[in-house]
């Protein structure tokens, strides 16, 4: 095994053929904003490059191993986070690139999606046929100088790490990897790209853009791609490949992404300073290249902020700085709008918009794949393209629900699908996020978004040492106009078909007419900030993914583009919970402490304990009268649909002693987990009070009485069935969840490989945010890969409606394995000495096994050991880890 120190702390100067670009001095240009003198943007004193081109920075690594980036210019600045960043992760950072270059049918074969379908020949060719790369070159010409100092930075720092360590020394997973090697910033730009469009384009990478062809018959395909292929795919690889892409394209959700979070900005009417104060939750995946790392970067004068970005990232985004906090959920917005093309009579390739003759274009692109031969083999394709971006297989998204290409839609005349993408472009990524960092007051803030910054698919929730709170959804929404908009809301009314395609979180727009195009304004076709869901409190705001509707239900949003998500609808349970908690905050619920302490204010220690109280919302509104029901059963047995007839008394004295939180050493938890997950099936029927959009927290609820504590009785039978499931994989009723619960990472060989168990098994606190109801979401991921990667996993088989329970009893498998939820999360006061920070990214900060911040901070979430996340240059020095300060040089 390699020494872990023996080459990343080192002081080095980078070799002459790194070069990447040669950039003159740039200095920063502000933004537009009034003249105000509190909108305005701080004075600039600091250059963004270089002025000899010599990067330098210095890296201080404090407690966990959290790199503090020290630097004279942004672009040195990011090169020394770059390198920090690669340092710990390179494996992942690597393949992301090769992911970005559509590459990875080149590097690891066709690919494997669990099903036998070649997911890397179909994920490539979508990403040529978006752009990501193609348009990347483009973009980054575009971009503004201090985007190009953070991407030129990141890229460098990178490729000095790649290039000073012997590839037989990198982690496992991508040790003396061909694919592992220098990268160009147009690379790491294509990444960004991917990264913008995870709620939009890439939903469609996965199939729908690769299934488009005239027709949709995978037999008409160009006999170019008819090479030889492994296994079932030698006869007739065109239609193998095809078919796979209808498939997929069928399994993809347009309303999950697999993310969540919650967040909390409080006024100075909540906490203990009088000033503002925030909690950041975000629940992301534990592996891949949403994982969170953590950073703090300061050029004196000029940038300081302390946060955590995605990997890849060149600049932290959930972050704080010395006058302002923030943090990000998933939005319910729509990134995207599909159209319905109506196609000249016998051309497929001719559209007809407001009378006249559209064209649709073709492109050809071109990947090589490994199939196994000495070398690679080039496959070509053909894609199609509308004025509106991709065309796309509306049959294979909607399982049938739509025509195929050239069929007949409900008008008779023939039909295409095509789709626009309010995140085609990453130009403002960088941007936004660096506007933000450098914010010192909430007008400053929101210009971010007055000027057309956009947080992609995410919500913003905001705090400030001047006490103010703040939401908005800053994520990138179409524009329609009320003529577009009355449009979908009639036909949402009279057309169930179309209700429920806008439900499953497809908007399909009539691509005949220009009454449904998105209106360019002034941010190039998405909504602009006046007409953003948005809401300044000095007592609160929150969200926990459900929309903007209920930020605070005091004072509900409404009066907003359907595009944005619902109003005056049925909230989640982590909702439910988050503002039960807000309204109640000397409540306890089953928690040993009330949210707020004995003085109804809240800290900084308060927050990150409310995510740690480990409630949930399902417990505090069922476990009662669950409890009822059980003494009314006693020892009779429950009937059992199609099982038949069982005693539930076991499972009910463990749940009569539970103390009705997930924490490790609670007794019962699990017990109550598969029975919800059970009963919520039946919330439908058995639930006796509707949604009251009046009381959003509280309703819908009341089970049913009919056959209450009897052996009919819907809430026992739910039991029943869930400890049949614990039966099944011999877990005891009166097990710790530590016991059951539990993170152990798993992977550590290159793409392709067979994956094995890292470390030991670490016991984990909270619930299921979805089936538990848990406000400190965390869950299973039932994927044979790190996600958005091609780093195989350990995925044992799950048990149906048990929240991921897996069906092994081997040691190491058994229980529920957690790969998600709560990752980088903290909560923060600002006092009149600055910042007060306390939080952890939970899976730690490195993927490298040999590093020593590989699992140090998870061991410190299992046993709710926070760290203080230090911001001043005093705290600093004070925390450094051995190795102190390295400093770092290299060139652009």
């Amino acid at each position: 095994m390699r020494p872990f120190y023996a080459s990343p702390w080192r002081s080095f100067r980078t070799k002459a053929g790194l070069a990447l670009t040669a950039l003159s001095l740039g200095l920063v240009i502000t933004g537009c904003s009034d003249s105000s003198s509190s909108s305005s943007k701080p004075t600039v004193d600091a250059p963004l490059f270089p002025a000899n081109g010599q990067l330098e920075a210095t890296i201080r690594r404090t407690t966990n191993g959290v790199p503090h980036v020290l630097a004279d210019n942004l672009a040195s600045a990011a090169f020394g986070a770059g390198y920090a960043q690669t340092q710990d992760n390179v494996c992942y950072l690597a393949e992301a690139i090769v992911k970005a270059r559509s590459e990875r049918a080149k590097y690891f074969g066709p690919g494997d999606d669990g099903q036998g379908r070649p997911i890397n020949v179909i994920n490539d060719f979508s990403y040529k046929a978006q752009g990501i790369r193609s348009q990347a070159e483009t973009e980054y010409l575009t971009l503004s100088q201090e985007s190009k100092a953070l991407v030129d930075g990141f890229t460098a720092g990178y490729n000095q790490f790649i290039t000073e360590t012997d590839p037989a020394d990198l982690p496992p997973e991508c040790r003396n990897q061909p694919w592992v090697k220098t990268i160009s910033p147009v690379d790491l730009y294509a990444h960004y790209r991917i990264v913008g469009q995870y709620a939009s384009g890439a939903l469609f990478a996965t199939g729908a853009v690769f299934a488009a062809v005239p027709g949709e018959d995978p037999v008409d395909m160009e006999p170019s791609m008819a090479a030889l292929m492994p296994g079932d795919m030698n006869e007739s690889p065109l239609k193998a490949v095809a078919d796979s892409a209808i498939a997929i394209a069928g399994e993809q959700s347009f309303n999950d992404m697999g993310l969540g979070s919650n967040a909390w900005g409080l006024g100075s009417e909540m906490t203990e300073q009088g000033r503002g104060a925030l909690l950041a939750n975000p629940h992301f995946p534990y592996t891949g290249h949403r994982r969170l790392y953590e950073t703090q970067m300061t050029v004196p004068g000029y940038l300081n902020v302390h946060g955590a970005g995605l990997l890849g990232t060149a600049i932290p985004l959930i972050n704080f700085n010395e006058h302002l906090a923030w943090t990000h959920t998933v939005t319910t917005s729509r990134r995207f709008t599909l159209y319905e093309l109506t196609l000249k009579d016998g051309d497929p390739l001719t559209y007809i918009k407001d009378g006249e003759e559209r064209p649709i274009t073709s492109q050809t692109f071109s990947i090589e794949v490994n199939v196994g031969a000495p070398n690679t083999v080039t496959f070509q394709r053909t894609f199609y393209y509308s004025e509106y971006g991709p065309m796309v297989s509306a049959n294979a998204i909607t399982r049938g629900g739509l025509p195929k290409w050239g069929e007949p839609g409900a008008d008779g005349k023939p039909k295409a699908y095509t789709y626009r993408d309010a995140n085609a472009s990453s130009a403002r990524l960088l941007d936004s996020w660096l506007q933000m960092s450098r914010a010192t007051n909430l007008n400053q803030f929101k210009d971010v978004f007055r000027n057309c910054g956009s947080t992609f698919w995410t919500n913003t929730t905001y705090a400030d040492k001047d006490g103010n709170a703040y939401y908005i959804d800053s994520s990138s929404v179409p524009y329609l106009s009320e003529k577009s908009i009355a449009l979908i809301n009639f036909k949402r009314q009279f057309s169930s078909a179309y209700d429920q395609l806008f439900s499953q979180g497809v908007t399909l727009l009539d691509g005949s007419s220009s009454v449904d195009d998105w209106i360019e304004g002034s941010c190039n076709g998405l909504v602009p900030f006046e007409k953003k869901p948005q809401l300044q409190r000095t007592d609160w705001v929150q969200n926990a993914n459900d929309s903007y509707w209920s930020t605070n239900p005091v004072q509900p949003l409404e009066g907003f583009s359907p595009l944005f998500g619902p109003e005056r609808s049925p909230l989640g349970p982590r909702t439910r919970l988050s503002l039960k908690m807000l309204q109640n905050p000397m409540d306890s619920g089953f928690a040993a402490e009330p949210p707020a302490g004995q003085d109804g204010k809240f800290s900084a220690r308060e927050l990150l304990d409310v995510i740690w109280n480990n409630r949930t919302w399902y417990a505090e509104e069922f476990l009662p009268d669950l409890r009822e029901r059980c003494n009314l059963i006693g020892v009779t047995e429950v009937n059992v649909p199609d099982v038949g007839p069982r005693a539930v008394n076991a499972g009910c004295d463990v749940l009569q002693s539970w103390d009705g939180v997930y924490d490790r050493d609670s007794r019962g938890a699990h017990v109550f987990r598969v029975f919800i997950a059970n009963y919520r099936e039946q919330f439908a029927s058995d639930l006796t009070v509707a949604f009251n959009r009046n009381n959003p927290v509280y309703t819908p609820s009341t089970p049913s009485t009919a056959n209450r504590g009897t052996a009919d009785d819907v809430m026992l039978i739910a039991l029943a069935q869930g400890l049949n499931a614990l039966d099944q994989v011999n877990i005891a009723y009166d097990a710790r969840l530590g016991d059951v619960q539990t993170y152990q990472p798993s992977g550590n060989v290159p793409p392709n490989g067979a994956p094995v168990r890292l470390d030991v098994p670490i016991e984990w606190h909270g619930g299921d945010g979805t089936i538990d109801g848990a406000f400190n979401a965390i869950g299973v991921v039932n994927l044979n890969e790190a996600e958005d990667t091609r780093f195989p996993r350990l995925n044992p088989v799950q048990i149906p409606r048990t929240a991921g329970l897996s069906s092994s009893t081997a040691a190491g498998e058994s229980g529920w394995l957690i790969a998600r939820g709560t990752s980088w999360h903290f909560g923060l006061e600002f006092t009149d000495q600055g910042p007060v920070a306390y939080g952890l990214t939970s899976y730690s900060q490195s993927t490298d096994p040999a590093s020593p911040y590989f699992n140090d901070q998870a061991t410190r979430y299992s046993e709710k050991d926070p760290r203080r996340l230090f911001f001043s240059e005093e705290d600093i020095q004070a925390n450094l880890e051995p190795q102190g300060e390295t400093t770092v040089t290299g060139s652009l």
